[in-house]
């Protein structure tokens, strides 16, 4: 794993270092890399309800305030 580079060890802003996966397929050419840290949780949450799902702005408020999310 460690010579495929299938684990990596990043900087994350809120969690500091952590491991993640690394780019499982390798390209000579061009080869992936990993450019931003993962989200942390919840973090697009209220994007997705609202920007995606459709939830108002107060329905959203209101999942807060219930402890939904």
């Amino acid at each position: 794993a460690q010579a495929l580079e299938m684990v990596k060890e990043i900087d994350h802003p809120t969690c500091g270092q952590i491991k993640i996966t690394g780019i499982p397929i390798k390209l000579s050419l061009t080869p992936g890399e990993i450019k931003i840290p993962p989200p942390t949780l919840g973090e697009h949450t209220e994007e997705i309800l609202t920007q995606i799902l459709g939830y108002t702005k107060l329905e959203v408020e209101k999942l807060k305030q219930a402890k939904v999310i």
